[in-house]
């Protein structure tokens, strides 16, 4: 375990890599298929911010194992402007985009763990795990 793999989000195509190399990694490592499409549409909404708000970042994707239990860290990662309000952002149905504001709280809701750090000016880093139940 703790093998990584990563896609730098540049462009739109780089949210279908993200999402590819989610579900496969999600697959090799044991998740059902319910629990890959969770995972995959996580992956998704994570680059998809990368792409939208910060124009520049990186998806990576860590297998775990931790006290006998499997699982996923996927790591969405930026340079970008921060978010000036975490709580707003985590609001459902709260959308800058113009999207279905799935985004960061739907995240939440499909993973198991979950960490948003933000510094204006420096960028965002999200931490979201799954672990095979």
């Amino acid at each position: 375990m703790g093998t990584r793999s990563s896609v730098v989000i540049l462009s739109e195509w780089d949210i279908v890599a993200a999402r590819q190399l989610g579900r496969n990694e999600a697959r090799e490592v044991g998740f059902g298929t319910v629990d890959q499409a969770r995972i995959t549409t996580a992956i998704s909404e994570l680059a998809r911010n990368i792409y939208i708000y910060a124009g520049k970042g990186k998806i990576e994707i860590e297998r775990i194992s931790e006290r006998g239990s499997i699982g996923i860290i996927i790591t969405a990662s930026d340079e970008g402007p921060g978010i000036p309000d975490v709580r707003k952002v985590m609001e459902d149905g709260f959308s800058t985009s113009g999207g279905l504001g799935a985004g960061v709280p739907g995240v939440r809701r499909l993973m198991d763990d979950f960490k948003l750090d933000t510094v204006l000016g420096e960028g965002t880093i999200i931490k979201a795990t799954k672990w095979i139940r």
